[in-house]
């Protein structure tokens, strides 16, 4: 790493800035959900989901809860360090809102 720069703020952007990563977290800061809840809210893979929910769940940001009923039940929710970054993700958001156009980002001029 560089000598300028954080190496923790380095390993969260690029822990955060993985692809569908922020829009999983936002997801789950309405509450706990199913694989197929997440899966059906955003145009991301089964694979590709499974993946980033287990690298979350690696770091610790989110919790895999398996109710041992028939047919098995699994839940996943933020834990409170997936719960510390709502304020990253709701900014994120505000800042969105106000400066981003839809028409750039579907390459329309």
């Amino acid at each position: 790493m560089k000598s300028g720069c954080c190496p923790k703020l380095e390993k969260g952007t690029q822990l955060i800035s993985k692809r569908w990563t922020i829009l999983i977290i936002h997801q789950l800061l309405s509450g706990p959900q199913r694989f197929c809840n997440i899966e059906s809210a955003l145009p991301i893979s089964g694979k590709l989901l499974s993946e980033r929910l287990k690298e979350l769940e690696q770091e610790g940001i989110v919790h895999r809860a398996v109710y041992p009923e028939t047919p098995v039940r699994i839940e996943y929710s933020l834990t409170d360090k997936g719960q510390a970054l709502e304020g990253v993700v709701k900014e994120l958001e505000d800042w969105s809102s106000e400066w981003i156009s839809l028409d750039n980002c579907e390459g329309k001029s």
